[in-house]
């Protein structure tokens, strides 16, 4: 059997009860004896239909149980050349380059790195061909180039990749309009991450713009078999121009950042009392925080709808604070001017307030709740107080009765 095999040209017919020989077989089909079949799980079953491999195709297995079946075949079908595996140089191979490698290593496609940093001990552990120097890369013609450098240092490493080793029929991924001409570009963006896609991307979005494709030839092959690399890992392919792209992620991504760096700055732990929503919140500051901050202050510069997103998040912030400050000064109004006291959980307060000193007048049940004259400095509201009772509005507000 061939080392490498197209699954759905197969048809396997078993004895067993668990498949369903046809009425009638044809001629150029022939009966073979196979050892037993692997389970093949649902995600599997689907890459199984839609790619085709080196390493997982070999579907014989090592078990010592055989099984006595019938595999039909399409002598036209099965006799067409299979395509080697893609070769794919990954430019800049930190965590979320080693993330992605391992996808691709899942689909049966050799795995090229280069880095800054010395990667070699990985790679030689990982069957990763690496490489000290983009040049060495590139000597090797890779099908597709992908690019996980940081945001900051697109630009700068795109210009150190020497273009007229490569072939004119490669595939760009993860980069944007900084390329010479007559290579294909795809433009790439997993909405996920080594942290929230750890456990599997089954419905994770990948959003993708053919952003310069061939419509025929190799390069147009290269394309479509490089995306199924994350089709067949699950993830829910959505394709959409950059510019949609951008919209969507500063009103998702961008914000989803900033709320979690925001929140790092409150130090919140965990408690023994944590809701759901706490839980979220820490995961997000967690999430957010272990990325770099140049993949943040990236995701701000070089998105042109990030500066409004900023701008629409402090007035949302102020509308909120004004909304609380103008409650409570309502409150506290109420108090001053029309001497109606604070309403208490348990009712009116049963006897005078116990002070420590004469010049806690203004005490009150609610910690949270700033002493009349406190509020003047705390809240803008304050100034709304009338003029005609200034009595009112100058005395301490005493809780006796």
């Amino acid at each position: 059997m061939a080392a490498s095999l197209q699954l759905q040209h197969f048809t396997i017919i078993s004895n067993s009860d668990s498949f369903l020989a046809p009425k009638q077989i044809s001629n150029n089909h022939r009966n073979l004896t196979i050892k037993s079949i692997p389970i093949i799980s649902k995600s599997s079953s689907k890459c199984f239909r839609k790619c085709t491999y080196s390493s997982k195709a070999n579907i014989i297995g090592s078990s010592e149980t055989k099984l006595n079946c019938q595999i039909y075949r399409s002598d036209l079908l099965i006799d067409q050349p299979v395509e080697e595996p893609l070769k794919i140089g990954i430019v800049g191979f930190g965590n979320f380059g080693q993330f992605i490698a391992k996808a691709i290593q899942r689909q049966g496609h050799q795995v090229l790195a280069t880095s800054r940093s010395d990667y070699s001990d990985y790679c030689q552990q990982h069957k990763i061909k690496f490489f000290r120097d983009v040049d060495g890369l590139c000597e090797e013609m890779p099908d597709v180039v992908l690019v996980c450098s940081s945001i900051m240092s697109t630009e700068a490493v795109l210009g150190s990749i020497p273009m007229e080793k490569l072939s004119p029929d490669t595939i760009f991924a993860d980069v944007l309009s900084v390329l010479p001409r007559g290579f294909g570009i795809i433009c790439t963006h997993p909405m996920f991450g080594p942290e929230s896609g750890k456990n599997g991307w089954e419905g994770l979005p990948f959003v993708y713009d053919k952003v310069r494709v061939a419509e025929y030839g190799a390069q147009q092959r290269n394309c479509q078999r490089f995306l199924s690399i994350f089709e067949c890992e699950g993830c829910r392919m959505v394709e959409m121009s950059c510019e949609e792209h951008d919209r969507y992620a500063a009103g998702s991504q961008f914000i989803t950042h900033t709320i979690g760096r925001i929140l790092s700055h409150l130090d919140l732990e965990s408690t023994p009392i944590n809701t759901k929503g706490y839980e979220s919140l820490l995961k997000l500051t967690e999430n957010t925080v272990s990325d770099s901050y140049d993949l943040y202050y990236g995701l701000f510069m070089y998105n042109v709808n990030a500066q409004a997103q900023i701008e629409n998040l402090d007035r949302a912030f102020d509308s909120v604070k004004q909304k609380l400050f103008g409650r409570l000064h309502d409150l506290l109004r109420k108090q001053i001017v029309e001497r109606v006291p604070l309403p208490l959980l348990g009712g009116p307060l049963p006897s005078p307030m116990k002070r420590s000193s004469a010049n806690e007048v203004n005490a009150t049940p609610y910690k949270f709740l700033p002493d009349s004259d406190d509020m003047k400095d705390l809240s803008s509201f304050a100034s709304d107080v009338p003029a005609s009772h200034p009595k009112e509005a100058s005395s301490h507000v005493a809780f006796t009765k």
